[in-house]
């Protein structure tokens, strides 16, 4: 292992909570976005060593896959180098990489194979994530050495029978007792590493001065009245020990308690907005090696006497990989650069990262395996496994129908707050019943008159920013015309919040693609730089069109109709419109 080093945090930033919130706003917080963050270049050395270690590393995921378990030996190994411990800082035997090194390390994992990566993840992106941020001294000088090494494997108790996006309405409960410890009863479901963790950091209702409200708890393997389940056997991600997890009376001293009682609902949502980046990051990861295995086979694979590269209908789906990626790799660094930076509310960014990664990942796998032909569709080939693995991602930490209505909500917050002569909207904690984070309060998004247009492109890419820059105007006159419209009914239109969410996503990844190519021009030069000009143009274009798409199915829609033809069917209890009648 390389000697240790200290890596100083970068002080917050000021002013502004969330860069895309603003952007509902119609204000565009350009020096939070430019110049392009740039990783650290001592941290990088030491990305590079365990990217290169774990490139090497005797790893067969179809042995993972047929033994049900990436290995206890995988896991020491791992732990060994200094995997299990990525963030972890370097005084409890963790590697104290940055959002962005940490997420750049992910990519390996989710290339490597997905279930070694959700292994991973579990441990580190939300396992004992909430140790890190929210533990008290105690807590982590007891258990984040053990965990760092890989000695110990963390999970994460979330999700019940009965809460599964409605995360909020808890049933699992823990009353305190006079000694001060809490007896804890309840039932977990869909909980990773649930045989193989031996610390669980868990979330039930409690009684905080006379209300309910959740608290979090640190559960080890061991304790008395702690029961591990069975396992659920799963179409895809067959190596991920998934669980049941039962406490039953289970006492959990006061030491165990994990932050403040009553703050466990906030400890889950920022443990789940990082455990999203990864997600996001990790599809990267998981796309690169898609696009590379598809580029080796269409330029080897001849039809027709040419090789496939050479058709239309192939360069078309490989020229959508290429700069889709390209746009929405830009999107995570950029909000990693911004979590690393000190912006404090990162909650709808790492949510737009979420759902486009895992959407994106899932069609591009898809595309693949098309290219691959009807080989793509035998066992011997990775892509049937790819698919079953990740069809589980867009549902992963936060379902992307829920998300999407936080982002729209989330996002609309700050502009009803602003528009207060609208009374009987309360976005105060906008879809707080589907068990996502709105932490947004009036007034904590500081604002001074801002210009409304990009100024700190680069001049060269200045027609794709005065297009965004228009695209942020129209968001604001959109929302706005949402809020004056439906006013508290704006809670329950759920096609117009895909509609709001996808077009913020989708203006936020030009923003960061204009970022990331400016300081590419800037380091690089523009001719030398032909290739990124071309990709952003392309994917800046392409993503403008979606986003006037959205804004103008905003205005005029078949909404109605699609939803009298889903009641009809209700009704009916079936299709009922067949050619042939039985």
């Amino acid at each position: 292992m390389e000697a240790a080093t200290t890596r100083e945090p970068r002080p917050p930033v000021e002013g502004v909570s969330s860069f895309a919130k603003s952007l509902f706003l119609g204000e565009i917080h350009e020096e939070l976005v430019f110049p392009y963050p740039k990783p650290d270049p001592d941290e990088q050395q030491k990305i590079a060593r365990l990217v290169a270690f774990l490139r090497e590393l005797d790893y067969d995921p179809r042995k993972v896959e047929e033994e049900r378990w990436v290995g206890d030996d995988v896991i020491r190994t791992l732990g060994e180098e200094g995997l299990t411990g990525l963030y972890v800082p370097e005084e409890y035997g963790g590697q104290g990489l940055s959002q962005t090194g940490y997420c750049r390390v992910f990519e390996q994992f989710a290339q490597m194979d997905a279930t070694l990566s959700v292994v991973m993840g579990v441990h580190q992106s939300i396992g004992m994530k909430g140790i890190v941020l929210f533990g008290s001294d105690e807590q982590k000088e007891r258990f984040l050495p053990d965990l760092a090494s890989g000695r110990k494997l963390a999970g994460f108790a979330l999700t019940e029978p009965n809460a599964g996006s409605d995360a909020y309405n808890l049933e699992t409960r823990a009353a305190k007792q006079p000694d001060g410890s809490w007896k804890l009863n309840g039932e977990k479901r869909y909980i990773g590493n649930g045989s193989r963790g031996s610390v669980f950091v868990t979330f039930a209702k409690t009684e905080i001065d006379g209300e309910d409200r959740q608290t979090a708890f640190i559960i080890e393997q061991g304790m008395e009245g702690f029961e591990v389940g069975h396992r659920y056997d799963t179409m895809g991600l067959r190596g991920n020990d998934l669980r049941h997890l039962y406490y039953k009376d289970l006492s959990v001293p006061a030491e165990n308690v994990l932050g403040e009682p009553g703050e466990g609902f906030k400890v889950a949502m920022h443990i789940l907005n990082n455990g999203r980046l990864s997600l996001g990051t990790g599809s990267v990861g998981a796309a690169k090696w898609l696009i590379d295995e598809a580029i080796a086979h269409v330029k080897e694979r001849r039809q027709f006497g040419h090789p496939l590269a050479d058709f239309e209908l192939v360069q078309e789906k490989i020229g959508w990989m290429v700069s889709y990626l390209f746009g929405f790799e830009s999107m995570c660094y950029l909000t990693t650069g911004l979590v690393d930076a000190g912006v404090p509310d990162y909650s709808l960014e790492s949510a737009i990262c979420k759902v486009a990664g895992t959407e994106f990942l899932w069609y591009q796998a898809n595309r693949a395996l098309q290219l691959k032909g009807g080989a793509g569709y035998m066992r011997d080939q990775p892509y049937e496994k790819v698919l079953r693995d990740i069809r589980i991602f867009p549902i992963f930490e936060g379902a992307n129908d829920v998300m999407r209505a936080f982002i729209a909500l989330a996002g609309m917050r700050p502009l009803g707050d602003e528009l207060k002569e609208m009374g009987d909207i309360d976005l105060s904690d906008p879809i707080g019943s589907l068990g996502v984070l709105a932490d947004y309060v009036s007034g904590r998004l500081q604002r001074e008159i801002r210009p409304d247009r990009i100024s700190r492109a680069h001049q060269e890419l200045k027609p794709l920013a005065d297009s965004v820059s228009d695209q942020v105007k129209r968001l604001r006159g959109v929302t706005e015309g949402l809020l004056r419209n439906e006013r508290g009914a704006i809670t329950e239109r759920q096609f117009q919040q895909k509609r709001l969410s996808d077009a913020v996503s989708d203006i936020y990844s030009q923003i960061a693609t204009i970022s990331r190519v400016s300081a590419i021009f800037e380091e690089h030069g523009v001719e030398p730089s032909g290739q990124e000009r071309y990709i952003a143009n392309t994917f800046c274009t392409r993503a403008a069109a979606r986003v006037a798409s959205a804004f103008d199915a905003i205005e005029s829609n078949d909404d109605e109709r699609m939803i009298a033809i889903a009641k009809l069917a209700y009704k009916r209890g079936q299709y009922g419109y067949s050619f042939f009648e039985d």
